[in-house]
């Protein structure tokens, strides 16, 4: 079993960073953001931590 985070994102969650806001404070790590748009999907280089973008989901520019 793999002790990696899978995460579902939505659209309203971006610009995307990690950790997120439920990770506790003495279990995070510097924040980084990541891009997720052009794939659908990435990893967090500190944790491993992957996000998914939800099917669906139209992600418009500001």
């Amino acid at each position: 079993m793999s002790d990696v985070k899978k995460l579902e994102v939505s659209a309203k969650d971006l610009p995307l960073h990690c950790p997120t806001a439920e990770v506790a404070q003495w279990a995070s790590h510097p924040r980084v953001f990541l891009d997720i748009v052009k794939t659908g999907e990435v990893a967090c280089p500190y944790c491993g931590t992957k996000y998914t973008l939800k099917v669906g989901e139209v992600v418009s520019h500001h």
